[in-house]
């Protein structure tokens, strides 16, 4: 299967502050990684393979991607970052050097979601991999995202969401309240502490979504980098950090984060935070 990369339309310039090239690099090369236990773990539970048309949302550059082709999974990736999706393409398509080819077929990587036409086989599974319960908005903005994409899958496809665990569970989640407060500025409430993932999170997404909950499971994925430097990068790949970096600026943020991160630092300089994932499986 060849997979083509599609431009609908024109992303916005990023601001001077994010540097979108290289944090996009750093994604693929220290953090997407983290979640790869959580792709595996869906996968297996829902038996991905040769008859699953999947739809991922957030692809990123690509692994859960590429892990669901591996098993043989028809799969296209919507990501409106232009930076990840040109990594997508290269891993899933190396030395690829045109932008398609006629008859290309899936995987297809793509920046706004497919249009539905008549005839058009549906998806069986829709992921949504990128874990909401941490950022203000998360969940108001997956609504909307699957407003657009469940009407692409068939009836009873099962559409899979993720969200951080509890606080307790996530050593990470105490570096995460860095973004919060530096995005808040002094004095705003939203300075004093995260919101934190709540227990329901997922529940409500579905449910004002017009799915059907049909199960769900928790997976360990810890985050571990090589050194703090690594940590910094790729915690800050993960656009989490973005609002801080606009209310302050990249040195401020990067230097608090390190700071946050020394509990987590160990004695070969490694950094080590436990962390549990929890999905929810939704039939539409």
């Amino acid at each position: 299967m060849t997979p083509t990369l599609v431009r609908h339309h024109t992303q916005a310039e990023p601001s001077a502050s994010v540097d979108t090239g290289s944090r996009a690099r750093d994604w693929a090369e220290i953090q997407e990684r983290m979640l790869a236990p959580l792709y595996e773990a869906v996968y297996t539970r829902l038996e991905v393979g040769p008859t699953t048309r999947m739809l991922s949302l957030g692809c990123g550059s690509g692994l859960a991607l590429l892990i669901a082709a591996r098993r043989g999974a028809h799969v296209t990736g919507v990501d409106p970052d232009l930076e990840r999706l040109a990594l997508a393409r290269m891993r899933l398509l190396p030395g690829a050097e045109d932008e398609g080819r006629p008859g290309a077929a899936e995987p297809r990587l793509l920046e706004s979601l497919p249009a539905t036409t008549a005839g058009q086989e549906p998806y069986s599974l829709i992921t949504a991999f990128t874990p909401i319960g941490c950022s203000p908005g998360d969940g108001e903005a997956l609504v909307r995202t699957l407003g657009a994409a469940v009407p692409s899958a068939g009836r009873r496809s099962t559409v899979v969401l993720t969200g951080w665990g509890p606080p307790e569970r996530c050593a990470t989640e105490a570096v995460l309240r860095v973004a919060t407060r530096l995005a808040g500025g002094p004095g705003s409430a939203k300075a004093t502490s995260g919101r934190g993932a709540r227990r329901d999170d997922l529940e409500n997404v579905a449910s004002r979504s017009g799915l059907k909950p049909d199960g769900s499971g928790r997976v360990a994925c810890p985050f571990g980098y090589a050194d703090v430097d690594s940590a910094v990068r790729g915690l800050l790949s993960t656009r989490l950090f973005d609002a801080a970096v606009e209310a302050t600026d990249r040195s401020q943020v990067e230097k608090e984060v390190a700071e946050a991160l020394h509990p987590h630092l160990r004695r070969d300089g490694t950094v080590w935070m436990p962390n549990v994932f929890r999905y929810l499986v939704c039939t539409t």
